[in-house]
Order: structure tokens, then sequence, then C-alpha cells
């Protein structure tokens, strides 16, 4: 054995060494691969490197879980509260099977609507609260919009999506529309029918992502 598991646990531990310190660990709820959409909160994994006597503050898009010094149950309570409702189920069956929650646990209604589509809700009512870079960014204002419309279209790239960035990419406006972006990206004059694509499908993402002032 050569090295151990990197810095990770050094700066949980020191967490707990230090006077007043905390170890926070901040993740999104869920992941998307290959159009499949799965928790990043799970029941078990095989490649821990933090000690379970360890654990302390965890953050998700859903709120803050803080874990230090309670009982497995509650652990996995403060986990279930900030993770995405449409795995909460599993999670709690899970839970149960291995006696870890009680039978007739039931989750507060205010954490069974952790979801993306609530979010979406919330940021649109409060747009002033969350802009989009919120600790600033040397990106200009082309190359935000390109890094939304890339995501966009990495999004798109999926058996069930297909259809949906064809008809985009049939109803992408004029070149003209985003000539800067275009040439930000040397896309401003195609050669070849894969760099035709490749500026249709972006101008279909960047059509699909424009900021809107509603």
């Amino acid at each position: 054995v050569l090295s151990g598991v990197g810095g990770q646990y050094n700066f949980v531990a020191q967490g707990h060494a230090l006077a007043d310190a905390r170890s926070v660990l901040i993740l999104r709820s869920w992941r998307e691969s290959a159009g499949e959409v799965s928790s990043n909160i799970v029941w078990e994994y095989g490649h821990c490197t933090i000690p379970r006597h360890l654990r302390d503050i965890v953050i998700t898009e859903y709120g803050i879980a803080d874990l230090r010094g309670k009982t497995d149950a509650k652990v996995i309570e403060a986990l279930l509260n900030i993770s995405d409702s449409r795995f909460q189920a599993g999670l709690i069956e899970q839970a149960q099977k291995a006696g870890k929650l009680a039978k007739d646990f039931r989750l507060e209604p205010r954490f069974a609507d952790n979801s993306p589509q609530r979010l979406q809700n919330i940021q649109a009512r409060h747009r002033h609260l969350f802009p989009e870079y919120p600790l600033g960014s040397d990106f200009s204002a082309q190359e935000r919009d390109l890094l939304r419309a890339l995501n966009w279209l990495k999004s798109k790239f999926k058996l069930s999506e297909i259809l949906e960035l064809g008809k985009a990419a049939l109803d992408a406006p004029e070149p003209a529309a985003f000539a800067e972006h275009l040439e930000r990206m040397g896309l401003e004059k195609p050669e070849g029918l894969r760099e035709d694509l490749y500026q249709r499908f972006l101008l279909a993402g960047l059509q699909a992502t424009a900021p809107t002032l509603s």
C-alpha cells in the first residue's frame, strides 16, 4: 500500500479534532447518467472513506442534515429529509428491512415534496434571490449562454429526448440571431455536414435556454 484514501478523511477528522469546528459535505441529492436518474443518498456504498463515528453535516439542495452524535435511526431520518422524494420510499423500505427504522415510520409531509420542480417554482417566484453565479464569474455573457445551451444539449442526448432534440434543431433560429456565440465556438462558418449539425444543435440549445424576464 503506497497511499491512503486522499485528503477528504483528514479534513473530516480535523473538523472533529478542532474546537468548535464542523465537517460539511455538500452534494446534489440525485444524478443522471445515460438517461437514468438515481439517488446520491443510498442505503449502502462499498467505497466509503469516512467512518460512521465521524459523520457530521450533510447539505443537499433540499436542506441540511446535522448528523453528529445521533443514533442510526436519527441519522437515517435526517438524510431522508434532504433526499429527493423520488427515492425516499425505497430508502425507507431498505432501512425498515434492516431494522433501523420503525415499521410505522412516516416521513413528515414538509419533506415529502423534495423535487426539482418545486425548487424551479421557488426560483421562478424569487429570481432576484437566485443569481446564476452567486459568487461571480469570469465568463462573458456569451460564454454563460453557451454553458447553459451545452448543458441543455447534454441532457437531450438520450433515447427518450432524441425526438425533442430533433424538433428543436429543425426549429432552430437563423445563425445571425447568435452570431457572437457561434464565433466563440468556431461554428460561424461550418464546414461539412457534421459542423452544420453542430451549428443547428447549438442554435437550438441557445434558443431553448435563452433567459427570460418573466
